[in-house]
Protein backbone atom coordinates (compact mmCIF):
# COMPACT_ATOMS: atom_id res chain seq x y z
CA UNK A 1 0.00 0.00 0.00
CA UNK A 2 1.18 3.70 -0.66
CA UNK A 3 2.04 5.58 1.95
CA UNK A 4 -0.03 8.34 1.16
CA UNK A 5 -3.09 5.77 0.71
CA UNK A 6 -1.48 4.52 4.66
CA UNK A 7 -2.02 8.03 5.99
CA UNK A 8 -5.48 8.08 4.53
CA UNK A 9 -6.46 4.96 5.79
CA UNK A 10 -5.08 5.83 9.73
CA UNK A 11 -7.00 9.53 9.17
CA UNK A 12 -10.26 7.55 8.64
CA UNK A 13 -10.19 4.38 10.85
CA UNK A 14 -9.72 6.60 13.83
CA UNK A 15 -12.62 8.80 12.70
CA UNK A 16 -14.90 5.44 12.22
CA UNK A 17 -13.28 4.02 15.46
CA UNK A 18 -14.54 7.20 17.38
CA UNK A 19 -17.91 7.74 16.18
CA UNK A 20 -18.68 3.83 16.78
CA UNK A 21 -17.42 4.25 20.20
CA UNK A 22 -19.45 7.39 20.85
CA UNK A 23 -22.89 5.35 19.53
CA UNK A 24 -21.86 2.81 21.62
CA UNK A 25 -21.48 4.96 24.66
CA UNK A 26 -24.69 6.94 23.53
CA UNK A 27 -26.44 3.76 23.31
CA UNK A 28 -25.30 2.11 26.48
CA UNK A 29 -26.09 5.47 28.43
CA UNK A 30 -29.53 5.50 26.61
CA UNK A 31 -30.69 2.27 27.69
CA UNK A 32 -29.77 3.07 31.23
CA UNK A 33 -31.29 6.24 31.11
CA UNK A 34 -34.35 4.36 29.68
CA UNK A 35 -33.86 1.60 33.01
CA UNK A 36 -34.10 4.62 35.31
CA UNK A 37 -36.83 6.21 33.11
CA UNK A 38 -38.54 2.77 33.82
CA UNK A 39 -38.33 2.43 37.41
CA UNK A 40 -39.03 6.32 37.90
CA UNK A 41 -42.00 5.92 35.88
CA UNK A 42 -43.13 2.60 37.56
CA UNK A 43 -42.61 3.98 41.18
CA UNK A 44 -44.49 7.41 40.33
CA UNK A 45 -47.69 5.06 38.83
CA UNK A 46 -47.72 3.10 41.92
CA UNK A 47 -47.76 6.00 44.30
CA UNK A 48 -50.42 7.51 41.76
CA UNK A 49 -52.54 4.57 41.66
CA UNK A 50 -52.37 4.12 45.45
CA UNK A 51 -53.77 7.77 46.00
CA UNK A 52 -56.01 6.95 43.33
CA UNK A 53 -57.07 3.56 45.52
CA UNK A 54 -57.06 5.32 48.90
CA UNK A 55 -59.32 7.84 47.05
CA UNK A 56 -62.14 5.38 46.06
CA UNK A 57 -61.84 3.83 49.57
CA UNK A 58 -62.31 6.55 51.07
CA UNK A 59 -65.08 7.32 48.72
CA UNK A 60 -66.95 4.16 49.47
CA UNK A 61 -66.73 4.35 53.02
CA UNK A 62 -68.45 7.62 52.88
CA UNK A 63 -71.65 5.88 50.51
CA UNK A 64 -71.98 3.73 53.26
CA UNK A 65 -70.89 5.80 56.35
CA UNK A 66 -74.81 6.88 57.01
CA UNK A 67 -75.52 3.18 58.10
CA UNK A 68 -71.99 2.41 59.65
CA UNK A 69 -72.04 5.20 61.73
CA UNK A 70 -75.81 4.71 62.67
CA UNK A 71 -74.53 2.07 65.38
CA UNK A 72 -76.98 -0.91 63.73
CA UNK A 73 -75.67 -4.10 63.69
CA UNK A 74 -78.31 -6.01 61.88
CA UNK A 75 -78.36 -7.98 59.09
CA UNK A 76 -81.16 -5.51 57.05
CA UNK A 77 -77.93 -2.54 57.83
CA UNK A 78 -75.38 -4.53 56.58
CA UNK A 79 -77.24 -5.88 53.75
CA UNK A 80 -77.89 -2.37 52.65
CA UNK A 81 -74.57 -1.79 53.20
CA UNK A 82 -73.78 -4.97 50.58
CA UNK A 83 -75.92 -3.42 48.00
CA UNK A 84 -74.32 0.26 47.53
CA UNK A 85 -71.26 -1.50 47.58
CA UNK A 86 -72.00 -3.58 44.77
CA UNK A 87 -73.76 -1.12 42.51
CA UNK A 88 -70.45 0.72 43.19
CA UNK A 89 -68.41 0.39 40.30
CA UNK A 90 -65.73 2.13 38.11
CA UNK A 91 -64.31 1.55 34.61
CA UNK A 92 -64.35 -1.63 33.08
CA UNK A 93 -62.69 -3.62 35.69
CA UNK A 94 -63.32 -1.78 39.01
CA UNK A 95 -65.49 -2.55 41.39
CA UNK A 96 -64.87 -3.07 45.68
CA UNK A 97 -65.00 -5.61 47.55
CA UNK A 98 -65.57 -7.19 51.60
CA UNK A 99 -64.63 -10.46 53.91
CA UNK A 100 -65.37 -10.85 57.14
CA UNK A 101 -61.99 -12.00 59.28
CA UNK A 102 -62.91 -15.61 58.47
CA UNK A 103 -62.44 -14.89 54.54
CA UNK A 104 -65.77 -15.14 53.92
CA UNK A 105 -66.73 -13.22 50.52
CA UNK A 106 -69.35 -10.59 51.29
CA UNK A 107 -69.15 -8.17 48.47
CA UNK A 108 -67.85 -9.24 44.44
CA UNK A 109 -69.96 -7.36 42.15
CA UNK A 110 -67.90 -9.15 39.38
CA UNK A 111 -67.68 -12.09 40.48
CA UNK A 112 -70.91 -13.07 41.85
CA UNK A 113 -70.64 -16.68 42.47
CA UNK A 114 -67.31 -15.76 45.24
CA UNK A 115 -70.38 -14.21 47.33
CA UNK A 116 -70.72 -16.33 50.46
CA UNK A 117 -67.70 -18.93 49.46
CA UNK A 118 -65.07 -19.04 52.45
CA UNK A 119 -61.77 -17.79 50.62
CA UNK A 120 -59.42 -18.26 53.44
CA UNK A 121 -57.28 -21.19 52.01
CA UNK A 122 -57.39 -19.39 48.29
CA UNK A 123 -54.03 -19.62 46.72
CA UNK A 124 -53.04 -16.99 43.65
CA UNK A 125 -50.96 -18.79 40.83
CA UNK A 126 -47.51 -17.80 42.91
CA UNK A 127 -48.44 -19.97 45.65
CA UNK A 128 -49.71 -17.57 47.59
CA UNK A 129 -52.76 -16.81 49.98
CA UNK A 130 -54.94 -13.88 48.61
CA UNK A 131 -57.20 -13.08 51.37
CA UNK A 132 -55.40 -13.91 54.24
CA UNK A 133 -52.24 -11.89 53.21
CA UNK A 134 -55.48 -8.70 52.40
CA UNK A 135 -56.59 -9.23 56.38
CA UNK A 136 -53.44 -8.76 57.31
CA UNK A 137 -52.87 -5.96 55.39
CA UNK A 138 -56.04 -4.33 56.78
CA UNK A 139 -55.07 -5.33 60.44
CA UNK A 140 -51.67 -3.84 59.91
CA UNK A 141 -52.86 -0.01 59.27
CA UNK A 142 -51.02 -0.22 55.64
CA UNK A 143 -53.92 -1.45 53.31
CA UNK A 144 -51.90 -1.82 50.64
CA UNK A 145 -51.02 -5.45 48.83
CA UNK A 146 -49.80 -6.39 45.26
CA UNK A 147 -51.25 -9.94 44.34
CA UNK A 148 -52.72 -12.07 41.36
CA UNK A 149 -55.96 -12.29 40.29
CA UNK A 150 -58.02 -13.09 37.68
CA UNK A 151 -59.12 -9.65 35.52
CA UNK A 152 -62.78 -9.97 34.43
CA UNK A 153 -62.71 -8.16 31.42
CA UNK A 154 -59.98 -10.75 30.31
CA UNK A 155 -60.31 -13.66 32.34
CA UNK A 156 -56.77 -13.90 32.72
CA UNK A 157 -54.62 -13.58 35.90
CA UNK A 158 -53.16 -10.24 35.94
CA UNK A 159 -50.92 -8.06 38.53
CA UNK A 160 -53.45 -6.10 40.83
CA UNK A 161 -52.68 -3.56 43.57
CA UNK A 162 -55.21 -3.76 46.38
CA UNK A 163 -55.80 -1.25 49.19
CA UNK A 164 -58.22 -2.50 52.55
CA UNK A 165 -59.79 -1.08 55.29
CA UNK A 166 -61.09 -2.51 58.18
CA UNK A 167 -64.48 -2.38 59.61
CA UNK A 168 -63.50 -2.81 63.09
CA UNK A 169 -67.34 -2.86 64.75
CA UNK A 170 -69.02 -4.78 61.53
CA UNK A 171 -65.11 -7.51 60.98
CA UNK A 172 -65.54 -6.73 57.79
CA UNK A 173 -62.23 -6.08 55.28
CA UNK A 174 -63.26 -3.21 52.66
CA UNK A 175 -60.95 -2.75 49.98
CA UNK A 176 -60.76 -2.13 45.69
CA UNK A 177 -58.29 -2.82 43.69
CA UNK A 178 -56.33 -2.06 40.03
CA UNK A 179 -55.13 -4.38 38.04
CA UNK A 180 -51.31 -2.99 37.20
CA UNK A 181 -51.45 -4.67 32.98
CA UNK A 182 -52.04 -0.67 32.03
CA UNK A 183 -49.14 0.07 33.81
CA UNK A 184 -46.18 -2.82 32.10
CA UNK A 185 -48.28 -1.45 28.45
CA UNK A 186 -47.15 1.76 29.04
CA UNK A 187 -43.47 0.78 30.37
CA UNK A 188 -43.74 -1.46 27.24
CA UNK A 189 -44.20 1.68 24.81
CA UNK A 190 -42.05 3.87 26.93
CA UNK A 191 -38.81 0.64 25.96
CA UNK A 192 -40.40 0.87 22.44
CA UNK A 193 -40.18 4.40 21.94
CA UNK A 194 -36.74 4.38 23.74
CA UNK A 195 -35.41 1.90 21.64
CA UNK A 196 -36.45 3.62 18.37
CA UNK A 197 -34.92 6.46 19.80
CA UNK A 198 -31.54 4.87 20.39
CA UNK A 199 -31.91 3.42 16.92
CA UNK A 200 -32.28 6.84 15.35
CA UNK A 201 -29.35 7.58 17.27
CA UNK A 202 -27.06 5.03 16.32
CA UNK A 203 -28.54 5.70 13.04
CA UNK A 204 -27.03 9.24 13.04
CA UNK A 205 -23.67 8.35 14.59
CA UNK A 206 -23.57 6.24 11.37
CA UNK A 207 -24.30 8.41 8.73
CA UNK A 208 -22.52 11.08 10.72
CA UNK A 209 -19.45 8.85 10.39
CA UNK A 210 -19.92 7.76 7.27
CA UNK A 211 -20.21 11.03 5.78
CA UNK A 212 -17.45 12.18 7.99
CA UNK A 213 -14.97 9.16 6.24
CA UNK A 214 -16.02 10.11 2.73
CA UNK A 215 -15.35 13.58 3.23
CA UNK A 216 -11.53 12.47 4.71
CA UNK A 217 -11.48 10.00 2.12
CA UNK A 218 -12.40 12.55 -0.66
CA UNK A 219 -9.81 15.06 0.87
CA UNK A 220 -7.33 12.71 0.67
CA UNK A 221 -8.40 11.80 -2.94
CA UNK A 222 -8.18 15.14 -3.94
CA UNK A 223 -4.66 15.79 -2.04
CA UNK A 224 -3.59 12.82 -3.49
CA UNK A 225 -4.28 13.70 -7.15
CA UNK A 226 -2.88 17.23 -6.30
CA UNK A 227 0.13 15.99 -4.76
CA UNK A 228 0.68 13.33 -7.47
CA UNK A 229 -0.25 16.34 -10.19
CA UNK A 230 2.95 18.28 -8.47
CA UNK A 231 5.01 15.57 -8.27
CA UNK A 232 4.87 14.83 -12.31
CA UNK A 233 5.35 18.11 -12.96
CA UNK A 234 8.35 18.21 -10.54
CA UNK A 235 9.92 15.07 -12.07
CA UNK A 236 9.00 16.12 -15.52
CA UNK A 237 10.63 19.16 -14.25
CA UNK A 238 13.29 17.45 -13.47
CA UNK A 239 14.05 15.45 -16.33
CA UNK A 240 14.28 18.06 -18.49
CA UNK A 241 16.73 19.90 -16.26
CA UNK A 242 18.77 16.75 -16.70
CA UNK A 243 18.23 16.88 -20.47
CA UNK A 244 19.27 20.37 -20.39
CA UNK A 245 22.46 20.02 -18.08
CA UNK A 246 23.56 16.82 -19.92
CA UNK A 247 23.26 19.32 -23.85
CA UNK A 248 24.91 22.40 -21.84
CA UNK A 249 27.68 19.65 -20.89
CA UNK A 250 28.07 17.92 -23.78
CA UNK A 251 28.44 22.00 -25.49
CA UNK A 252 30.86 23.40 -23.04
CA UNK A 253 32.45 19.75 -23.61
CA UNK A 254 32.23 20.28 -27.29
CA UNK A 255 32.89 24.09 -27.59
CA UNK A 256 36.24 23.42 -25.47
CA UNK A 257 37.65 20.66 -27.79
CA UNK A 258 36.51 22.66 -30.94
CA UNK A 259 37.48 26.10 -29.56
CA UNK A 260 41.00 25.33 -27.42
CA UNK A 261 41.67 21.27 -27.80
CA UNK A 262 41.58 21.60 -31.54
CA UNK A 263 42.71 24.29 -32.90
CA UNK A 264 45.72 23.45 -30.32
CA UNK A 265 46.12 19.99 -32.35
CA UNK A 266 45.80 21.68 -35.76
CA UNK A 267 48.90 24.04 -34.57
CA UNK A 268 50.80 21.27 -33.40
CA UNK A 269 50.28 19.61 -36.78
CA UNK A 270 51.27 22.07 -38.94
CA UNK A 271 54.33 22.74 -36.93
CA UNK A 272 55.69 19.03 -37.32
CA UNK A 273 54.52 18.92 -40.84
CA UNK A 274 56.66 21.91 -41.57
CA UNK A 275 59.36 20.20 -39.28
CA UNK A 276 59.14 17.29 -41.56
CA UNK A 277 59.29 19.29 -44.97
CA UNK A 278 62.35 20.92 -43.99
CA UNK A 279 63.95 17.96 -42.90
CA UNK A 280 63.73 16.26 -45.71
CA UNK A 281 64.83 19.46 -47.56
CA UNK A 282 68.24 19.34 -45.18
CA UNK A 283 67.41 22.98 -43.89
CA UNK A 284 69.24 23.54 -40.06
CA UNK A 285 65.69 25.05 -38.34
CA UNK A 286 63.53 21.54 -38.11
CA UNK A 287 64.61 21.46 -34.07
CA UNK A 288 62.45 25.01 -33.84
CA UNK A 289 59.65 23.49 -35.18
CA UNK A 290 59.82 20.24 -32.86
CA UNK A 291 59.98 22.34 -30.33
CA UNK A 292 57.35 24.12 -31.14
CA UNK A 293 55.00 21.49 -32.02
CA UNK A 294 56.11 20.53 -28.36
CA UNK A 295 55.12 23.43 -26.88
CA UNK A 296 51.44 22.78 -28.25
CA UNK A 297 51.52 19.16 -27.31
CA UNK A 298 51.63 20.61 -23.86
CA UNK A 299 49.27 23.41 -23.57
CA UNK A 300 47.00 20.95 -25.95
CA UNK A 301 47.38 18.27 -22.30
CA UNK A 302 47.23 21.38 -19.98
CA UNK A 303 43.57 21.50 -21.77
CA UNK A 304 42.75 17.85 -21.65
CA UNK A 305 43.36 18.10 -17.83
CA UNK A 306 40.88 21.15 -17.28
CA UNK A 307 38.34 19.87 -19.34
CA UNK A 308 38.39 16.18 -17.09
CA UNK A 309 38.52 18.24 -13.74
CA UNK A 310 35.39 20.59 -14.66
CA UNK A 311 33.86 16.62 -15.56
CA UNK A 312 35.88 14.55 -12.20
CA UNK A 313 38.22 16.99 -9.88
CA UNK A 314 41.37 13.99 -9.98
CA UNK A 315 41.92 15.69 -6.46
CA UNK A 316 38.90 14.48 -5.30
CA UNK A 317 39.19 10.79 -6.31
CA UNK A 318 43.08 10.83 -4.77
CA UNK A 319 43.22 13.38 -2.01
CA UNK A 320 39.53 13.30 -0.64
CA UNK A 321 36.98 16.43 -0.16
CA UNK A 322 38.94 18.73 1.75
CA UNK A 323 42.06 18.77 -1.02
CA UNK A 324 39.66 19.57 -3.81
CA UNK A 325 37.12 22.18 -2.02
CA UNK A 326 40.32 23.90 -1.51
CA UNK A 327 41.26 23.70 -5.11
CA UNK A 328 38.05 24.83 -6.09
CA UNK A 329 38.25 27.40 -3.67
CA UNK A 330 41.84 29.16 -5.39
CA UNK A 331 40.23 28.39 -8.60
CA UNK A 332 36.80 30.50 -8.10
CA UNK A 333 39.51 33.43 -6.02
CA UNK A 334 41.91 33.58 -9.19
CA UNK A 335 38.83 33.98 -11.49
CA UNK A 336 36.96 36.24 -9.74
CA UNK A 337 38.94 38.31 -7.76
CA UNK A 338 36.61 37.66 -4.67
CA UNK A 339 37.68 37.84 -0.94
CA UNK A 340 37.82 33.73 0.39
CA UNK A 341 38.04 32.79 3.98
CA UNK A 342 38.19 29.00 4.27
CA UNK A 343 37.35 26.86 7.14
CA UNK A 344 37.89 23.43 5.98
CA UNK A 345 38.75 20.39 8.44
CA UNK A 346 41.08 17.66 6.75
CA UNK A 347 37.30 15.23 6.38
CA UNK A 348 37.96 11.71 5.17
CA UNK A 349 35.35 10.90 3.41
CA UNK A 350 36.79 7.94 0.84
CA UNK A 351 34.75 5.39 2.36
CA UNK A 352 31.36 7.52 1.05
CA UNK A 353 32.26 8.96 -2.24
CA UNK A 354 28.70 9.68 -3.21
CA UNK A 355 28.73 11.88 -0.21
CA UNK A 356 31.86 13.35 -1.26
CA UNK A 357 30.79 14.16 -4.62
CA UNK A 358 27.25 15.31 -3.44
CA UNK A 359 29.23 18.04 -1.26
CA UNK A 360 31.82 19.13 -3.85
CA UNK A 361 28.80 19.65 -6.47
CA UNK A 362 26.88 21.64 -3.91
CA UNK A 363 29.75 23.86 -3.25
CA UNK A 364 30.08 23.67 -6.84
CA UNK A 365 26.69 25.14 -8.01
CA UNK A 366 27.12 27.49 -4.95
CA UNK A 367 29.85 29.21 -6.37
CA UNK A 368 28.64 29.77 -9.23
CA UNK A 369 25.25 30.98 -8.39
CA UNK A 370 27.44 33.50 -6.11
CA UNK A 371 29.35 33.60 -9.07
CA UNK A 372 27.00 34.86 -11.97
CA UNK A 373 24.39 36.44 -9.14
CA UNK A 374 25.18 37.44 -5.96
CA UNK A 375 27.52 40.70 -6.58
CA UNK A 376 29.67 39.91 -3.36
CA UNK A 377 32.85 41.08 -2.21
CA UNK A 378 33.78 38.55 0.90
CA UNK A 379 32.78 34.72 0.69
CA UNK A 380 33.09 32.54 3.27
CA UNK A 381 33.45 28.18 3.46
CA UNK A 382 33.80 25.74 6.39
CA UNK A 383 33.62 22.09 6.04
CA UNK A 384 33.19 20.00 9.74
CA UNK A 385 32.92 16.86 10.60
CA UNK A 386 30.72 16.17 13.92
CA UNK A 387 28.62 13.33 15.67
CA UNK A 388 28.65 11.15 12.09
CA UNK A 389 27.42 14.35 10.03
CA UNK A 390 29.59 16.33 7.69
CA UNK A 391 28.35 19.64 7.54
CA UNK A 392 28.99 22.46 4.49
CA UNK A 393 28.34 25.65 5.38
CA UNK A 394 29.07 28.52 2.88
CA UNK A 395 28.12 32.40 3.01
CA UNK A 396 28.40 35.60 1.16
CA UNK A 397 27.85 39.04 1.53
CA UNK A 398 25.72 39.80 -1.88
CA UNK A 399 22.69 41.30 -2.60
CA UNK A 400 20.50 38.12 -1.17
CA UNK A 401 17.34 36.66 -2.90
CA UNK A 402 13.69 35.62 -1.71
CA UNK A 403 14.33 32.06 -0.67
CA UNK A 404 10.02 31.27 -0.73
CA UNK A 405 11.20 30.60 -4.21
CA UNK A 406 13.48 28.51 -4.20
CA UNK A 407 11.04 24.89 -4.72
CA UNK A 408 8.28 27.36 -6.48
CA UNK A 409 7.60 25.44 -10.04
CA UNK A 410 7.78 28.57 -11.86
CA UNK A 411 10.62 30.31 -10.47
CA UNK A 412 13.64 30.95 -12.83
CA UNK A 413 16.63 29.15 -10.87
CA UNK A 414 16.99 25.59 -10.67
CA UNK A 415 20.55 25.08 -9.02
CA UNK A 416 19.18 25.41 -5.21
CA UNK A 417 16.63 22.69 -6.33
CA UNK A 418 19.62 20.90 -8.23
CA UNK A 419 21.07 20.99 -4.64
CA UNK A 420 18.42 20.13 -2.35
CA UNK A 421 17.19 16.78 -4.37
CA UNK A 422 21.25 15.98 -4.53
CA UNK A 423 21.36 16.31 -0.27
CA UNK A 424 18.18 15.11 0.40
CA UNK A 425 18.52 11.70 -2.39
CA UNK A 426 21.47 11.11 0.42
CA UNK A 427 19.30 11.53 3.43
CA UNK A 428 20.48 15.42 3.63
CA UNK A 429 19.11 18.69 4.95
CA UNK A 430 19.44 21.81 3.08
CA UNK A 431 19.06 24.92 3.98
CA UNK A 432 19.45 28.32 3.02
CA UNK A 433 18.89 31.96 4.58
CA UNK A 434 18.98 35.44 2.84
CA UNK A 435 18.93 38.56 3.33
CA UNK A 436 20.39 41.84 1.38
CA UNK A 437 23.78 41.52 2.89
CA UNK A 438 24.04 38.03 3.95
CA UNK A 439 23.42 34.64 2.40
CA UNK A 440 24.09 30.97 3.78
CA UNK A 441 23.79 27.96 2.75
CA UNK A 442 23.93 25.68 5.23
CA UNK A 443 24.12 21.07 3.72
CA UNK A 444 24.20 18.43 5.95
CA UNK A 445 24.64 15.21 5.11
CA UNK A 446 24.63 11.74 7.50
CA UNK A 447 28.12 10.15 7.04
CA UNK A 448 28.96 7.81 10.15
CA UNK A 449 32.51 6.86 8.47
CA UNK A 450 33.67 10.32 8.52
CA UNK A 451 36.39 10.68 10.56
CA UNK A 452 37.49 14.74 11.63
CA UNK A 453 41.16 15.62 11.40
CA UNK A 454 43.39 18.79 11.68
CA UNK A 455 42.20 22.03 10.09
CA UNK A 456 43.94 23.29 7.31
Amino acid sequence: MHIKHKVIVLAVLPLIAAVAAIAILVAMQARDLERQQEVVLKDAMLVAKRAELQHYVQLAQTSIDHLYSSGRDDEATKGEARRILSEMNYGDDGYFFAYDLTGLNIVHPRQSELVGRNLWDMHDSEGLPVIQRLIVAAASGDGFLQYKWRKPSTGRETDKLGYVVKLDRWGWVLGTGIYLDDVETIRSMLRDRMAARIAATVLGFTVVGIVAALIVFAGGMALNISEHQLADRRLKALAQRIVTSHEEERTRVARDLHDGLSQLLVSVKFHLELAKERALAGRDDVAEHIAKGLDGLGVAIGEIRSISHNLRPSLLDNLGLSAALQQLLDEFRVRTGIIVDADIGKVDLLADEAGATTLYRIAQEALTNIERHAGAHHVRLALVAERGTVRLVIADDGRGFDTARIDHPRSGGIGLRNMRERIEHHGGELAVSSVPGHTELSASLPCPNAKKGSLS
